[in-house]
């Protein structure tokens, strides 16, 4: 199965005000519906942000490595699937439904293996509706068109 790889962005806001990137995965359905990605990970990373809410350029730089090495890896392996990408007000997450909790470990450590040691924390739930990505699409979905 073919993954899409359309996302859209979108400037949400977060409770205390301050501006939340919002990047979702689109056209994902028949992965969705596959029925055989059931757990949610959500991989985060707290930093020190600037008045605006957002990293310094370093970190920037350093969570763009990242995200392209992560991007990567889920291409080649598809037992993991990233669907959003949060940022601002401190924290980015990434948030990926997979298929198995020890492969998605398995795909972690290779994309990020040549890269630093990160200061990342790890969450994983059984989300088999994709409730979290509905709620994300509802509320920060842009069609292309507009």
């Amino acid at each position: 199965m073919k993954l899409s790889e359309d996302f859209w962005t979108y400037p949400a806001e977060t409770e205390s005000g301050k501006t939340l990137i919002v990047t979702g995965r689109d056209n994902i359905d028949a992965v969705r519906l596959s029925g055989k990605y059931p757990y949610r990970v959500t991989v985060s990373w707290d930093y020190t942000p600037l008045p605006d809410g957002f990293p310094d350029k370093e970190t920037a730089d350093l969570m763009e490595q990242a995200d392209e090495a992560l991007r990567t890896e889920t291409r080649k392996d598809p037992a993991a699937v990233i669907t959003g990408i949060y940022t601002g007000d401190g924290i980015r997450d990434w948030v990926f439904y997979t298929r198995s909790l020890h492969i998605f470990r398995n795909i972690l450590n290779r994309a990020l293996e040549h890269l630093p040691l990160l200061p990342l924390r790890i969450d994983a739930v059984e989300d088999p509706e994709w409730e979290e990505y509905l709620e994300m699409r509802e509320n920060t979905y842009i069609p292309p068109e507009e």
